[in-house]
C-alpha cells in the first residue's frame, strides 16, 4: 500500500510539473519590438528642402518610433562640427529618441584594389566613426564595394573593413556592412567576408530589399535588374552578423501587406536567429507618400510580430 501511495504521489508531481512547463511555455514574453526610423525613408522630403537633418529627431518620435538611423548625406559637412552634434544631441533628447547608427555612402570603397585609394577611404570613414561615437550611436553603416572578381574585391574588402573595425573598436564603435548592391548583394558572400575579418565590432546590417546582383548596363543603381539573389536565403546567411535590420519597403496590397516582400517570413527569420535590437524601417516606394509608406510599413511589421 505504501508503494501505491508512493506512485500516486509520483505521478501527482510529474503531472503538476508538466503544468508549470505549459504555463511557463505559454507565458514566455515575446522578443520586444523596437523599432527606429532611416533617414531614407524621408530622402525626397529631405532633398526638398522641406525638412532638415535637425528636425529628424521630432518627426519619428511624432511618427511613434523610439529611435533613428542617421543618413550622411544629409548632414555631410558637420561629421566633424562638434556644436552641430551637441545640437542632435539636444534635439534627440527633448524628443526622447534613441540615436542608433549612421549609414555613410559617398566616402570611397573599403574595397579598392589600389592600397593607397582603400587606405583613403579608411581615412575618410574614421570622422564618422568619432561622430557616431559623440552622438551615442553604436554603429556606423559601410558598404563593401570595389572593382575586380568576387574574389578579389572579398580580399580587398576583408582588408579595409579590418583596418576600419580596429580604429572603430578604439571607439566602442561598430561597423555594420548591409547588402546593397553589388557582391555585397549575396549573403554568402558577405557572410564569408565577416568570417574572414572576424572582429567582435564587424557585423551587418541585414536588408529586406536589396538583394538584385546585376543591372542593366552593369551600373549599380537606377536601372532594372536582371539577376537577383533569393533575399530570405540572403538574410538567414546575414543574420547571425546582424548589429542591425533594415525593414525595406516598397509598395502595398489592399491588405497592407508589401507586394514584393513577404514580411512575415522576413520577421519569423529574424526572431529565430535571436536578434533583439532595433528593426528599422526603410520605406522606398512611390505610390504612398514618404509618411504614409512609413505609417503602413510599422503596421506591417507591428502586425507579424
Amino acid at each position: 500500500r505504501m508503494k501505491q501511495w508512493i506512485f500516486i504521489i509520483s505521478l501527482v508531481s510529474m503531472a503538476m510539473a508538466g503544468c508549470k512547463n505549459e504555463a511557463a511555455k505559454t507565458e514566455a514574453p515575446k522578443a520586444e519590438l523596437k523599432l527606429s526610423l532611416a533617414e531614407w525613408s524621408l530622402h525626397k522630403t529631405l532633398f526638398d528642402g522641406k525638412m532638415v537633418n535637425m528636425q529628424f529627431a521630432a518627426k519619428a518620435k511624432k511618427l511613434g518610433f523610439t529611435g533613428i538611423e542617421y543618413v550622411n548625406q544629409f548632414f555631410k559637412d558637420k561629421a566633424e562640427n562638434t556644436a552641430y552634434l551637441d545640437s542632435l544631441n539636444a534635439a534627440a533628447k527633448a524628443a526622447g529618441i534613441t540615436q542608433v547608427l549612421i549609414m555613410i555612402d559617398g566616402e570611397g570603397y573599403l574595397g579598392e584594389a589600389d592600397s593607397v585609394r582603400r587606405d583613403s577611404a579608411v581615412n575618410a570613414h574614421k570622422k564618422w566613426v568619432t561622430a557616431a561615437k559623440h552622438l551615442g550611436c553604436h554603429s556606423i553603416r559601410v558598404n563593401a564595394h570595389g572593382e575586380g572578381t568576387a574574389e578579389e574585391v572579398s580580399a580587398n574588402v576583408v582588408k579595409g573593413l579590418t583596418a576600419l573595425s580596429q580604429f572603430a573598436a578604439q571607439h566602442g564603435i561598430n561597423v555594420i556592412v548591409e547588402n546593397h548592391g553589388g557582391y555585397s548583394s549575396n549573403g554568402a558572400w558577405l557572410a564569408d567576408v565577416m568570417k574572414k575579418v572576424n572582429l567582435p565590432n564587424c557585423g551587418t546590417l541585414p536588408d529586406f530589399g536589396n538583394f538584385c546582383l546585376k543591372r542593366e548596363g552593369g551600373v549599380m543603381w537606377g536601372a532594372p535588374c536582371t539577376e537577383e539573389y533569393d533575399r530570405y536565403k540572403g538574410i538567414e546567411e546575414i543574420l547571425p552578423f546582424a548589429k542591425g535590420v533594415s525593414a525595406k519597403s516598397y509598395d502595398f496590397d489592399a491588405e497592407g501587406n508589401d507586394t514584393k516582400i513577404d514580411y512575415k517570413k522576413m520577421l519569423d527569420l529574424v526572431k529565430a536567429s535571436g536578434y533583439s535590437g532595433f528593426i528599422g524601417v526603410e520605406y522606398e516606394g512611390e505610390k504612398d507618400s514618404e509618411i504614409d509608406g512609413i505609417k503602413k510599413t510599422k503596421a506591417l511589421i507591428e502586425k507579424n510580430w
